[in-house]
């Protein structure tokens, strides 16, 4: 091998293994937040295995909800994943849930916000008609503020095209 390639491999491997030692930190749901079932404590009471975890800005155990380019529709396996939430929501009926609405990055900044209004609308009326209660949740959109991914390709626009579920209290 000559001297530019050894560099070349003895860099990526450098880099490699630097970020095999990064990890992800966990976020802690606030336990005095949260209630379960009657007569269940605090810490008992959220009912997943993977509380605490969070996937793009998502609280756990909640996941967050992706849409197909230019639509508000929650299709396909989205709907399992709306489920989940109105499940955990419903658990927990003192949580207040923010639900975030959010786009790519195509498309003028106006149609993008206009855009993820409609998604976290969509959200919340499907929350509604699975049994959450409306007082506990409230809707803003990001639009294209907020991305998780800032590369120009479809798996970066695909994880911006999402709503996020925070609790915020």
């Amino acid at each position: 091998m000559n001297g530019k390639k050894m560099l070349y491999f003895a860099t990526l491997g450098v880099l490699l293994f630097g970020l095999s030692l990064t990890g992800c930190s966990k976020k802690e749901p606030d336990a005095s937040q949260v209630t379960g079932t009657e007569g269940a404590g605090a810490a008992e009471s959220l009912d997943t295995a993977d509380s605490g975890i969070m996937e793009g800005r998502t609280s756990g155990p909640m996941v967050p909800v992706y849409f197909e380019y230019d639509s508000s529709k929650i299709a396909g396996e989205q709907v399992k994943r709306i489920e989940t939430n109105a499940d955990f929501i419903k658990k927990n009926a003192r949580l207040k849930i923010r639900i975030e609405g959010n786009c790519d990055q195509r498309g003028t900044q106006e149609y993008n916000l206009a855009l993820g209004e409609r998604r976290a609308q969509s959200a919340k009326t499907y929350l509604v008609n699975l049994g959450v209660n409306a007082d506990q949740l409230n809707t803003v959109s990001f639009g294209e503020e907020k991305p998780l991914l800032f590369g120009h390709d479809e798996i970066s626009w695909a994880q911006n095209r999402r709503d996020d579920f925070v609790i915020v209290k």
